[in-house]
């Protein structure tokens, strides 16, 4: 019997087939001796010279099922086209489009494989991922570019086109409606927009106990009773503080029994994060980490890691934010944001350092070039009620949290 395969399914495969199916894209990657970026290269050599990398890369591509592979555009056949679109894919800024991958030309290039027994294996691997981490900065360093323009225009897939607008909402952001880039100098000044000063209300600034959203984003999931230690690569996707805290053990002691709120920002949301509280920087940094691993519980997310969201909270590159409330019946509180996929560049303010006073609803930093995911951690006993649910929409400073 024929599988049929849902809408949703359906649009992101017209996604990597509209991307990767442009004049002469995919022709060109049917050659071995495509001429490879430094970084796309070094990967080839990566999988060269190391066995059992090469094994798994070999493996995933085999291992996607037939049923994934029905638009020619998006079936990968050996390492060297895979290697080849990547290289591709690195030439221009993302286009527009309604899918949940916009934004992720590389994550829906290596979507299915990420959902197969080989492809969990080889999107952990430590050198792997030193790699990527270098595909991911010379991929950014163009859409830093003004190059990353092109995609400004009102063709369907532009970023000007009325369906865009219309989701972009660019009346809440400072821009400059009547230049032919709306004054933006690359892609990733368009991503990391600023509001128009007044567009997010902070809640109850002046009241400690009221806990707002860190970002515009939908509610993933609120866990409670989290423990330190806990099989996160399962369906459930249960918090291992131990884990998501980069083993600072006597940290995470202060958080068991606790509560995590989880939320995902789109490609097309407000992409700078703020502080859910006023407070005082006790520590702020990097961790670097996965950027396509998914759970195997999870198996063919067609969009993923959007299903595997509590699993990256453990291994993804992420900023880990630790604030002390004014309120001392909040006490420490981690903030966490998560590079997904492409959204690898966790970007921290100058400011954000051990001392500084910051006030709810101030900016810590940002996300560069995708949509992505963050969470608050908060020790037990410390919320009296959250007031919001799973797919809860919320704009950055709405309450999601009352404090006992």
């Amino acid at each position: 019997m024929k599988m049929r395969l849902p809408m949703k399914l359906w649009m992101v495969m017209l996604l990597v087939s509209v991307f990767f199916a442009r004049p002469g894209f995919s022709e060109e990657c049917t050659s071995a001796n495509a001429k490879l970026k430094p970084s796309v290269n070094e990967l080839k050599q990566l999988i060269a010279a190391d066995p059992v990398v090469r094994m798994h890369f070999t493996q995933m591509i085999d291992q996607v099922p037939a049923y994934y592979r029905q638009k020619p555009n998006i079936n990968l056949t050996s390492i060297d086209q895979m290697l080849c679109l990547m290289n591709k894919a690195m030439d221009q800024a993302p286009l527009y489009d309604e899918t949940d991958l916009v934004g992720f030309p590389i994550n829906a290039l290596l979507n299915w494989s990420m959902g197969v027994p080989a492809g969990f294996q080889a999107y952990r691997n430590d050198k792997v991922n030193t790699v990527f981490r270098k595909i991911l900065d010379e991929y950014g360093a163009f859409l830093n570019s003004p190059a990353s323009l092109a995609v400004f225009n009102d063709s369907p897939q532009g970023w000007k086109s009325k369906a865009a607008r219309a989701k972009l909402g660019m009346e809440q952001y400072q821009y400059a409606p009547q230049d032919r880039h709306w004054g933006f100098k690359s892609w990733n000044d368009f991503f990391t927009r600023k509001l128009k000063s007044g567009m997010r209300p902070v809640a109850e600034p002046d009241n400690n106990k009221v806990i707002v959203s860190a970002a515009d984003s939908s509610v993933y999931t609120i866990q409670s009773n989290v423990k330190k230690s806990d099989w996160f690569w399962i369906k459930s996707q249960p918090y291992s503080l131990n884990d998501m805290l980069n083993n600072d053990q006597a940290v995470a002691d202060l958080f068991v029994g606790g509560d995590v709120y989880q939320a995902f920002l789109s490609a097309t949301k407000y992409h700078r994060w703020h502080s859910p509280i006023s407070g005082t920087i006790r520590k702020a940094y990097i961790k670097q980490g996965s950027y396509y691993s998914a759970t195997e519980a999870q198996t063919m997310d067609e969009a993923s890691p959007n299903d595997s969201q509590g699993y990256i909270a453990h291994v993804a590159t992420r900023a880990i934010i630790y604030i002390e409330a004014d309120d001392p019946a909040i006490g420490l509180v981690v903030m966490m944001p998560i590079g997904m996929a492409e959204v690898s560049s966790c970007v921290l303010l100058d400011k954000i350092k051990a001392g500084y006073k910051v006030k709810k609803g101030e900016e810590l930093g940002y996300f560069q070039y995708g949509g992505s995911t963050y969470c608050l951690i908060f020790r037990p006993g410390v919320i009296k009620k959250f007031l919001v649910k799973k797919d809860s929409e919320l704009k950055m400073g709405q309450a999601i949290a009352i404090a006992h």
